[in-house]
């Protein structure tokens, strides 16, 4: 397989998406945060509240200000004009859990997973930068790319 961000002169390039059809693309990406119960003590009615505000609206505005700013943050990204944006976050006292899903849709001739993995991992830091005052006890994890649909390849969702 050909690296498609390095030139013939083995320099890093943008990708050339010139010839490329404008089709309906979608990404969905997921993460978990492990958290000590203390965290989860704090869980009331789907949020979590602290002296910083609610952790799971903020995160949610966090990850959606990634999503629109993942070419200023990754090089050879294009900017895009994202359509829609979704963040979902759950969180399951029984294991301790947070799960972030992070669903990006646009019309373009490149894909959006950059775009869906950047705001699930910035929720996911937004989460623990709010949730650290209680404490450190927390760890990200399996940050990964769930959905892609449109462009050359797909990639299918999951069965859980």
């Amino acid at each position: 397989m050909e690296l498609t961000h390095i030139d013939e002169k083995n320099n890093p390039k943008m990708v050339d998406v010139t010839h490329k059809d404008i089709t309906h693309r979608l990404a969905e990406a997921s993460c978990f945060i492990d958290v000590d119960p203390l965290i989860m003590e704090k869980l009331h009615e789907g949020e979590i509240q602290t002296k910083k505000g609610p952790v799971f609206h903020t995160a949610i505005i966090a990850g959606t200000m990634a999503v629109k700013k993942t070419s200023e943050l990754i090089p050879f990204c294009h900017p895009l004009s994202i359509e829609g944006c979704d963040l979902d976050i759950k969180a399951e006292k029984s294991t301790n859990q947070i799960h972030i899903t992070c669903k990006v849709k646009i019309s373009g001739k490149t894909g959006v997973e950059m775009e869906a993995l950047t705001g699930a991992t910035v929720a996911a830091l937004t989460i623990y930068d709010m949730c650290k005052a209680i404490t450190h006890k927390m760890t990200i994890r399996e940050t990964k790319l769930m959905e892609k649909r449109g462009g050359k390849r797909t990639v299918q969702k999951e069965q859980q």
